[in-house]
């Protein structure tokens, strides 16, 4: 009679939620990946930045916010490539840039994704949004697509069971939605090229407005949730925002004071608003995992000039932007917050990257990663309940859009490169032709802003560190186990030594 009077006890604070949250052992993942948001644009991070981001402040509040977390890459298609597959993208065919909006697929069958690992924990999986991973368009080339046939090889193709969005940037053709895997509607206008709002020339659906799409996706990501509360459900929402062109909707437009960069900014923080909103009303907040980040940092051609008069600074006390080696081409926002796990208020100092997802998602579902999945991958788990000395990542390797590489190893940064490795001055080549040094050593705790390379004055860490990044390369994995095998050899000094 005892243990049935403590069993009833116990259950009591069980009937106050949801039928779906009380029935439901595992949480729903809400993934939300901001497109070139820089760690100086999110207030809480910032505590001079100009922006108003009441709910990227809210959700820190009521979880944890990382001060060091990094993207995998400097720019998009590699980061997201490394946070749906827990492997860096170097380790791919990919070594520079990312790919546009009519590529090939960049995934292949044999690499696990986090949806699929996801999948056998009986969770169902969507992604709204950009997906910018390639796909295979009907066509011989991008001149010449079909686009009233099906396309193969879309999300659905990689462990997602339903896909709304567009095919890359939001400055990239086709400027089309896509379903599944087809395009909503045929497009029959085109699109010009423009240097000022940095739109590359091609197709639009006659339905698709630019300064609407945040609404739009929105839209669809609140009803996915709606639709989804009693089963698990995994739901990436990668936004376009802000990410050039700078197409803020009309409720947004002017409301910063400052440019349309800093509107756009505020339109994002709306859109993570909505999605926190959908869930309270769903009852699903106390039993949902929510990540906000962004791809990497903020890209230097949308509006600094005027950022910078406002007193604004998007990568705040860190050196260089998007492209770079540096630590404000990698270092971004993240935001985590489950009411049910993580105590509110709190902040981590570790160093965490992105690609962390899948071994997260991995033990949050119970599950052991195959010894040839998420080679780069670890738990935050430890992170997010309170035991830090538990988390095991000790090494962090940073690449840039030319392919320079980095890492990093607790104060310690040891950069492959005489320049930015990107788009900040000094760019590589000039940085070579001015005969700078081919390492760059900065202690981080002491130089956060990267001013003073002190690689001639440690020899020893520069060689560790180069032999340590060799070894990682190498192993074909940056976590413990057997060695795995890279897609292509990789060019550690990119063909300089």
């Amino acid at each position: 009679m005892k243990n049935f009077l403590l069993w009833i006890a116990l259950a009591i604070p069980s009937l106050s939620l949801s039928q779906s949250q009380s029935s439901q052992s595992h949480p729903n993942i809400v993934y939300i990946l901001a497109d070139d948001l820089g760690i100086g644009d999110v207030h809480t991070y910032n505590e001079n930045g100009k922006i108003a981001t009441p709910n990227m402040d809210r959700l820190a509040a009521a979880g944890m916010k990382f001060t060091d977390a990094h993207s995998s890459s400097a720019v998009c298609t590699p980061s997201r490539y490394s946070i749906l597959t827990g492997r860096y993208a170097w380790r791919s065919r990919l070594q520079k840039g990312v790919l546009g909006g009519f590529s090939a697929p960049l995934l292949d069958s044999s690499t696990l994704t986090v949806p699929e690992l996801l999948k056998k924990a009986h969770y169902q999986t969507a992604i709204i949004g950009k997906w910018h991973l390639g796909m295979q368009w009907p066509g011989t080339d991008e001149q010449h697509i079909d686009f009233s046939q099906p396309i193969r090889l879309t999300p659905l193709s990689y462990g997602f069971d339903y896909y709304y969005g567009i095919s890359a940037s939001l400055d990239m053709p086709p400027y089309v939605y896509i379903e599944n895997n087809h395009t909503i509607e045929l497009p029959v206008d085109s699109v010009s090229a423009s240097s000022e709002t940095h739109v590359r020339k091609g197709p639009k659906g006659p339905s698709f407005v630019f300064n609407e799409t945040l609404a739009t996706l929105t839209g669809k990501a609140k009803a996915y949730i709606s639709g989804h509360k009693n089963e698990p459900f995994f739901l990436y929402f990668a936004l376009p925002s802000p990410h050039t062109p700078l197409v803020t909707g009309s409720a947004f437009q002017g409301k910063s004071g400052i440019c349309d960069y800093a509107d756009y900014v505020m339109e994002t923080d709306w859109v993570l608003g909505e999605v926190m909103k959908v869930l309270e009303a769903q009852g699903l907040s106390e039993n949902t995992l929510i990540v906000f980040t962004s791809d990497n940092g903020y890209a230097p051609y949308a509006e600094y000039e005027k950022l910078k008069a406002a007193g604004h600074e998007p990568s705040y006390i860190y050196r260089g932007a998007k492209a770079d080696i540096y630590e404000g081409g990698h270092r971004v926002p993240l935001i985590v917050s489950w009411p049910s796990t993580v105590k509110a208020g709190t902040t981590s100092d570790a160093t965490v990257c992105l690609s962390d997802l899948m071994a997260t998602c991995a033990i949050i579902t119970g599950q052991t990663l195959a010894v040839e999945a998420g080679g780069d991958s670890y738990s935050w788990l430890p992170l997010l309940t309170g035991k830090p000395k538990q988390y095991k990542r000790t090494v962090t390797i940073h690449h840039s859009i030319d392919g320079n590489f980095a890492i990093r190893k607790g104060a310690w940064k040891l950069a492959l490169t005489p320049g930015s490795g990107g788009w900040s001055e000094p760019r590589t080549a000039l940085a070579r032709k001015e005969g700078l040094p081919e390492m760059q050593l900065f202690h981080l705790p002491t130089d956060p802003g990267e001013k003073n390379n002190v690689a001639a004055a440690n020899p020893q860490i520069v060689k560790e560190l180069e032999d340590l990044l060799k070894r990682k390369i190498a192993d074909g994995r940056s976590t413990s186990g057997p060695m795995l095998a890279n897609d292509v050899p990789v060019d550690i000094y990119k063909s300089v030594k």
